[in-house]
């Protein structure tokens, strides 16, 4: 960690408090970032796995699949790669005449013919710890930034009789780093749509998938029904049939069987099966709402509890 390093240390205490954290107090390159990280680990051995930190969207899957190649061309170093449409601004993969990679020059470092190149460098590889140390230990500023590159530890492998692998990718969204508002949008309607074609493909009608907004950890039944304009969001969890939307908001909540909701805003609350819910009504936390029970239009509760086909009808 370095930039905004208390942000980023006070979110890995919530959600992965298990791992360690090295503070690089310059920002002196990529190679002086996993020299830091190396020093707070210990002499480590065997395969290093070293990844951006800004990639969401890399999948387990992938590095399994970078790793397993790794051990099957008993490479010293092996990236993951990409190619590209538009490669400016990324590092480019350079190769022999054999089609063996030979080394990563930075976009800024390249001349005209590299620049041509649309095979890019992701920022992900699998190491052999002895060679990734050997590197790390050579690598000198003699660059446009002035930074010691990790990609140098290629071509330093390589000038030492060492096997360099790739992997190519055709997953570009995999290598797609986030470095503002705007590339973080487009991460997440990137990531939206494949949550959604994955719930449509097991059942799931979605009218719009434009205007729906699904996360990660929300679960949905078959046969359930997506109106426009509906964000499920948290631990929300939908049965078989039920139908949501248009226009509505369900954060961490329970919806039943066959339940209707429309129009409406719900925030850890539970809806039973059959039941129906607005439109315009606000189920505030703690709502708990029997099977085959309403709560209608313009309708605001908290801590409410309504048993089985109970009604909280139309409120002026």
């Amino acid at each position: 960690v370095g930039h905004g390093r208390d942000q980023v240390e006070a979110h890995l205490d919530e959600v992965a408090p298990h791992v360690t954290t090295a503070v690089q107090e310059q920002q002196l390159g990529t190679g002086h970032a996993v020299q830091v990280a190396l020093d707070r680990l210990g002499e480590l051995t065997g395969e290093v796995v070293v990844t951006y930190g800004d990639v969401p969207m890399l999948a387990s899957e992938t590095l399994a699949a970078l790793l397993d190649e790794h051990r099957r061309q008993q490479a010293a170093v092996t990236v993951l790669t990409a190619e590209v449409p538009d490669p400016t601004g990324y590092g480019r993969i350079l190769r022999d005449a054999d089609g063996a990679v030979q080394s990563i020059i930075e976009h800024r470092d390249a001349d005209e013919a590299q620049r041509a190149i649309h095979e890019i460098n992701s920022g992900i590889y699998v190491f052999e710890a002895e060679t990734l140390r050997a590197g790390l230990a050579e690598l000198t500023p003699t660059n446009d930034q002035g930074e010691l590159y990790l990609t140098d530890v290629l071509g330093l492998a390589r000038r030492d009789g060492r096997p360099v692998a790739a992997l190519v990718t055709d997953d570009l969204w995999q290598t797609e780093g986030v470095n503002d508002r705007i590339q973080l949008s487009a991460i997440n309607a990137e990531m939206n749509r494949r949550i959604l074609q994955r719930w449509m493909r097991e059942g799931v009608t979605v009218i719009d998938p434009a205007s729906t907004w699904v996360h990660a950890s929300v679960d949905l039944a078959p046969d359930v029904t997506l109106l426009p304009n509906t964000s499920l969001e948290g631990a929300t969890s939908v049965g078989p049939g039920a139908t949501i939307g248009p226009d509505t908001t369900l954060v961490d909540v329970e919806v039943g069987e066959n339940a209707t909701v429309v129009r409406a805003h719900a925030v850890l609350s539970v809806i039973g099966a059959e039941a129906s819910v607005g439109p315009y009504a606000s189920l505030r936390p703690g709502t708990v709402l029997g099977g085959g029970g309403k709560i209608g239009t313009f309708v605001e509760t908290k801590n409410a509890q309504l048993g089985t086909k109970a009604k909280a009808g139309h409120q002026a």
